[in-house]
């Protein structure tokens, strides 16, 4: 039942509305952050190869700037949904806040299938969307960035057209963009690495050898890959990784008790994540269903793919010997799940927490951009761990010392972190 009646947004705004409470948030201020504060409903007429026209609905969701531009991925998706654009722009927002970042929440998306389009209908929309959004596009105004089944070409042809229209030169006005044109090395790793920057710190705190520890995991595009990648080199076994198969149009789980290998299998993935079958078996992969990663006996669990996939239901079948989820993903687990997850006393690093190395390292390529002076590979991963560690502690020691989730605590210094810049800017 959970699982039909799924609404990212409501989702959101619970986890948002339990906090409130505990803090006791100024009603004024609750009203206005709880929403966002803008949206933008278009649509992007796109001539096809074969001659015609195709009509895309699009979306751009503003949900608050007081602590400065806002910033958010662009998601091409068949089954997008507003609410989902909703959600994501305010975890947005949180995320900003949480690693001290001075940005805002922002999250767009496209309703297509990349897959079904050709380079030259992609470009096409790309362009299309820049079109219907320059006003409220800008380095002082409004980020993007790339998400779901988006990359650096589809941001280099929006950065492009943005400067098309408005006759400079504006690096800063997106980020994920190629590096050599105006992207930011260490980009492609930043997501990942910022799961495993707050694993490392997180298992020492539980008494465990993160070396001595297996995980599986949920999603193996940029953000599962690399997350992968980097735990195996500090000694970390994964055992199994469930991923889409776009021939099938269904999920698989690939699994090998004795640990799987991620260059490995990283050599024999699409650009889309999905692992060829035949050479997975040629590797010695059991070939699972797509849901089987989250019943894995292992001690750590990391859905890094879409949201919605920790539910009620689906927590029946995680391992009791599960100690910690990493929420590398937006909104995996719901508010349901949470409590099953607080019962058993897993430890949780939430998703806003979790994920934010993607949108510390784009604001880095901003600022990069902006000095039109860029840092070599080590500085910027050197900068990415200081602020995800960071942002970790302040976290972790706020929800020991008030026994407190760790989701709410990690809710508790975001919120406060917005609200003090909309009282400050006088809103409320």
């Amino acid at each position: 039942m959970e699982q039909g009646a799924y609404n990212p947004y409501m989702t959101a705004q619970t986890q948002f509305d339990q906090v409130a409470e505990q803090i006791n948030l100024d009603p004024a201020v609750r009203a206005l952050i709880r929403q966002p504060s803008r949206e933008f409903h278009f649509t992007i007429p796109v001539k096809m190869d074969d001659g015609g026209t195709r009509v895309f609905n699009a979306y751009r969701i503003h949900h608050n700037d007081a602590r400065g531009p806002v910033k958010g991925g662009i998601r091409f998706h068949p089954q997008e949904t507003v609410d989902t654009i909703r959600a994501l722009s305010m975890w947005m927002t949180w995320k900003c806040a949480v690693v001290d970042i001075p940005l805002g929440g922002g999250k767009g998306g496209v309703i297509c299938d990349p897959h079904d389009l050709s380079m030259g209908e992609q470009e096409r929309l790309c362009r299309g969307y820049v079109r219907q959004m320059v006003k409220n596009f800008g380095p002082a105004v409004d980020v993007p960035a790339p998400d779901v089944m988006t990359n650096g070409q589809h941001m280099l042809w929006m950065m492009d057209e943005y400067e098309a229209i408005t006759g400079g030169h504006y690096a800063g006005v997106i980020t994920g963009k190629p590096v050599g044109m105006g992207g930011s090395l260490g980009r492609r790793e930043a997501t990942g690495y910022g799961v495993i920057y707050t694993l490392a710190e997180a298992l020492p705190k539980l008494g465990m050898d993160l070396a001595q520890t297996t995980a599986s995991i949920q999603g193996f595009g940029n953000v599962g890959e690399y997350a992968a990648r980097l735990y195996e080199t500090l000694g970390g076994k994964i055992i199994a990784i469930s991923c889409w198969d776009q021939h099938d149009r269904k999920a698989y789980t690939f699994r090998k008790k004795e640990g799987l290998d991620i260059g490995r299998l990283a050599e024999i993935k699409d650009t889309f994540g999905s692992i060829d079958l035949d050479k997975a078996r040629a590797l010695g992969c059991e070939i699972l269903p797509g849901d089987a990663w989250i019943a894995q006996e292992v001690d750590i669990l990391m859905p890094c793919a879409l949201e919605n996939q920790i539910t009620s239901e689906a927590f029946t079948r995680i391992s009791g010997q599960v100690k910690v989820i990493c929420e590398a993903a937006n909104g995996p687990t719901t508010p349901g799940a949470d409590k099953l997850i607080r019962e058993k006393n897993i430890y949780l690093i939430p998703d806003f927490l979790c994920n934010a190395g993607g949108v510390t390292c784009s604001y880095f390529e901003q600022v990069q951009c902006n000095m039109n002076y860029f840092w070599p590979l080590d500085e910027v991963l050197d900068k990415l761990k200081f602020k995800m560690t960071a942002a970790f502690h302040a976290v972790h020691d706020l929800a020991w010392q008030k026994s407190l989730y760790m989701r709410d605590a990690a809710y508790i210094i975001a919120i406060n972190r917005v609200a003090e810049a909309v009282k400050m800017r006088g809103w409320v």
